[in-house]
């Protein structure tokens, strides 16, 4: 019906055992999932090619076009999540942290956007390929917004000289989780005897700050700066390292770890949502097309945030996650009649939401096409 069939019900195909059904069967949708990257016309079923550059140029297109006037700063999130395989899927491989034979697929979000969804086999560092990742979306949004601003946040999975060198090469800012060893621990033992002992008098968590400079013996090719927080809690000492190019003018030591960088949690959240979007439906044998489901979910969750911006602003449910959005929204009773002039969608008469529902429905329908 929405793609405005003449036969919505299917009563007229050609094959007597496809009357009746309106959609496209499991078979059919598989052209599309295992097609290679290259049709040839001798191919003896019909296929639909998948351009994978145009998809990720169009997660990053939406995103621009959401914003009428250019944001004077843009933060990009980075991580890395297993998506849990039970075959013999190409690409798949144990991974010791996780637990469990999985995929390893690389999220970059800006916000509530999604820029970028990668599937990439687990026998690998939780960084590989984000600088090329990085280097196409920060090149798109540039053409766009020649003078944003673009901060990259991550964990010590990202804290890699390549990503940094590239982002100081190309006037990108980071600020990324670096893993603890001794010589760190060794820089803040001062403060980390502090908390300790304000913690033994007031028995509540504390937490003492500090920046220095820090290279590591081979890795790194410069000296950066990095942010310490010794802290002390009931389990006893927790401390952690950030390094960053952002200078003290820019940012003060205790905002930039827990304003700047702790924000980043929130990106937990929209990689839920994209497993609720069925993300880890990644079965196929073949790691091209599970890339084209991850495809799939991804751009579902571009439509359901479009829905959240757009359609439910200013109402209960401006905040809703995906699934809620799906069950409250989506997920409705409904009976409908084909007749000869008119396609009759009868709704329950018993839904809860339907007051909610018809108002997002008027304010759809006062938006411009592009938007």
């Amino acid at each position: 019906m929405l793609a405005e069939k003449p036969d919505p019900s299917g009563e007229i195909r050609t094959r007597e055992r496809d009357q009746g059904k309106a959609l496209a069967g499991k078979s059919t949708l598989n052209r599309l999932e295992l097609t290679g990257e290259v049709v040839s016309e001798k191919e003896r079923y019909k296929k639909t090619a998948l351009e994978e550059a145009a998809v990720d140029r169009t997660l990053v297109a939406v995103f621009l076009q959401a914003h009428r006037e250019p944001p004077k700063e843009v933060i990009l999130d980075l991580d890395a999540t297993d998506d849990p395989v039970h075959g013999n899927q190409e690409g798949r491989f144990f991974h010791g942290y996780y637990g469990h034979y999985c995929y390893l697929p690389l999220y970059i979000f800006c916000g509530d956007f999604l820029l970028g969804a990668r599937l990439r086999p687990s026998n690998i560092d939780a960084s590989a390929g984000s600088r090329e990742e990085l280097e196409r979306i920060v090149t798109q949004i540039r053409q766009a917004w020649p003078e944003v601003k673009i901060t990259i946040r991550g964990d010590s999975g990202f804290c890699r000289e390549e990503l940094m060198s590239w982002c100081e090469a190309n006037r990108v800012d980071y600020v990324l989780g670096l893993a603890k060893n001794e010589r760190l621990k060794a820089e803040i033992a001062p403060e980390l005897e502090q908390a300790a002992a304000a913690y033994a008098a007031t028995g509540q968590a504390v937490r003492v700050f500090k920046e220095f400079t820090y290279q590591t013996r081979e890795s790194w090719s410069r000296v950066r700066r990095v942010i310490a927080k010794a802290e002390h809690l009931e389990k006893g000492s927790n401390p952690r390292f950030v390094v960053t190019s952002l200078s003290p003018q820019a940012w003060e030591v205790r905002a930039l770890y827990e304003q700047l960088y702790c924000a980043r949690g929130e990106m937990e959240n929209r990689i839920k949502e994209q497993f609720s979007l069925f993300a880890d439906r990644t079965s196929t044998a073949f790691l091209r097309s599970n890339q084209t489901r991850l495809y799939f979910s991804s751009v579902a969750y571009l439509l359901m945030e479009a829905l959240r911006r757009l359609g439910l602003k200013e109402t209960d449910l401006a905040q809703a996650q995906c699934s809620t959005i799906r069950l409250k929204l989506l997920k409705i009773g409904a009976l409908i009649r084909v007749t000869v002039r008119k396609i009759w969608v009868s709704m329950a008469g018993g839904y809860p939401y339907a007051e909610l529902w018809a108002r997002i429905w008027s304010r759809l329908q006062l938006l411009p096409l592009k938007c």
